[in-house]
């Protein structure tokens, strides 16, 4: 029998913040079962997860109908001068109705559509134009739970039949939601408070098959960018959500992270949860509950929560790049939360973390030196080591490229950098876009994919904290270090066998 049943004394819980625990303290009640009739105490939405292949392929069938038919009747109100469209020269496909019919169906499919939708929501690349990053900004922030009829015939193909006996306590309505799984909170028998993360059936089998319906629309719908190297971005996607359905693997990653930082300097001010390994599978993951509110909250605190916040996490970048080799890469400020009482933060969510050859850090370190220095050769040579360019480029599209990194490379180029100039840095780059997507020769190195999107989430939430940090100084240290281990032959020098290698566009 379940002898207690936690519950938080007041709410501080996130929508996404999948592993936040109520930031007061925690009483514990006496009961006898799990409350099956609990209604959700916040805002998520229990809608069913469609779960075959077939029932996937309805959906989005169902999606496509619905696109088309409205496309038709924008097309005919274009034709009768009544139109109000999204955007100038937009698709008849691209309207508000449609959009929200997209919105809708990627909230309720979860798993690949929905997590490709927030890996794209995250950037502020400017590829997108502002209508469309509205959109996405709702994918973003949306997802719903799955009946518990799921979440009980998921626990128990996992964890057996008799998986509630394994729990102190259980709450069978999560705390939170995204997009391969969502997080109750229990209690282990020994006292321990942890959060367990119960992913969708069927998400994983479906990725294949998910992705490609998602292109099919995207392109019939107008929604991607040209020049996007939709194929690849698509192979990327893919090696991303198949690790990130894999729990096992990302229970290894949190344990590497927790052990990292309880012997480092950062662990000081950061940590990670703990999985527990019996309870642990490749579809259900239980970790130690760990107290915070999502970063992007940390916007509304004072100038010295917000600094430690911004601070550490651009620190922690650097450190995962040049010393580690390794990094957690999904920037969801909701993927980290910061505990007001003992100003520490939390990393959370490990399944998209990986590692980075030395070859390629490298190569890389020497791009952002070059940016730093605002050396424009040093930028053009090191990129086209990378596999940014070939060689081949037009003069345009050559100066653009570089135009382009050394513009992302402001925040290093002087003492301190007020990140309340960061959208202007972001305005400069989405000026270049079009010509980057128009005559770019192939495709961005993979590597740069995910560590692109943890940076550019980084320096985001640094803007929207309204900080200035010493970012030339921060890089210097960590170059300083980076240089020492090469000089030392702990890690290679760029040579010929250790160039990065990028498949070349079919």
């Amino acid at each position: 029998m379940l002898k207690s049943c936690i519950r938080p004394t007041a709410s501080a819980t996130t929508r996404h913040g999948l592993y936040a625990s109520s930031s007061s303290s925690v009483t514990l009640l006496h009961t006898t079962t799990v409350r099956w009739n609990q209604q959700p105490k916040n805002s998520l939405t229990e809608s069913s997860v469609p779960s075959t292949k077939l029932g996937r392929f309805m959906q989005y069938g169902s999606l496509v109908a619905s696109l088309s038919a409205g496309a038709a009747s924008e097309s005919l109100k274009r034709a009768v001068g009544v139109s109000q469209p999204l955007m100038v020269g937009a698709s008849p496909f691209l309207t508000q109705a449609n959009v929200d019919r997209v919105v809708k169906t990627l909230t309720q499919m979860r798993g690949a559509a929905l997590k490709l939708g927030q890996m794209v929501a995250i950037q502020d690349s400017g590829m997108f134009p502002k209508e469309i990053e509205q959109v996405l900004s709702q994918v973003q922030a949306g997802a719903n739970y799955m009946p518990r009829r799921q979440m009980r015939a998921v626990m128990s193909s996992e964890l057996g039949p008799q998986w509630q006996s394994k729990y102190a306590t259980f709450e069978p309505v999560p705390f939170a939601a995204a997009s391969i799984g969502q997080v109750h909170r229990a209690t282990l028998h020994d006292g321990r408070a942890v959060a367990v993360k119960v992913q969708y059936p069927g998400v994983a089998d479906s990725i294949d098959s998910d992705l490609a319906h998602l292109k099919s629309v995207g392109l019939m719908a107008g929604f991607l960018p040209k020049g996007l190297f939709l194929d690849n971005s698509m192979a990327v996607a893919r090696r991303e959500l198949l690790w990130e359905t894999d729990y096992l693997r990302e229970a290894t990653w949190m344990r590497r992270f927790h052990e990292q930082l309880a012997s480092h300097p950062l662990g000081q001010v950061l940590d990670a949860p703990e999985p527990i390994d019996d309870l642990t599978t490749a579809k259900v993951l239980t970790m130690t509950l760990v107290p915070g509110v999502a970063l992007g909250n940390v916007a509304d605190m004072d100038l010295d929560a917000r600094k430690l916040v911004a601070e550490t996490t651009l620190r922690l970048t650097l450190v995962e790049l040049f010393e580690w080799g390794y990094m957690q890469t999904d920037p969801n400020w909701s993927n980290f939360l910061y505990d007001p009482a003992t100003s520490r933060i939390k990393m959370l969510d490990f399944g998209s973390a990986r590692e980075y050859s030395w070859g390629f850090l490298a190569r890389y370190a020497n791009v952002l030196e070059a940016a730093m220095n605002q050396d424009r050769e040093g930028v053009l040579r090191w990129s086209e080591e990378l596999g940014f360019l070939t060689g081949y480029e037009t003069d345009a599209m050559r100066d653009a490229h570089v135009t382009a990194v050394l513009a992302l490379g402001a925040p290093f180029t002087s003492e301190t950098f007020d990140f309340g100039d960061a959208r202007k840095v972001t305005g400069e780059v989405r000026d270049l876009i079009p010509t980057m997507l128009e005559y770019r020769l192939s495709p961005p190195p993979d590597e740069t994919y995910s560590l692109h999107r943890k940076v550019s989430g980084v320096f985001l939430l640094c803007a929207r904290l309204g900080v200035t940090l010493p970012c030339q100084q921060l890089l210097r240290d960590a170059l300083a270090q980076f240089r020492g281990r090469q000089r030392r032959g702990e890690i290679p020098l760029p040579t010929e066998a250790n160039r990065p290698r990028t498949a070349p566009l079919s």
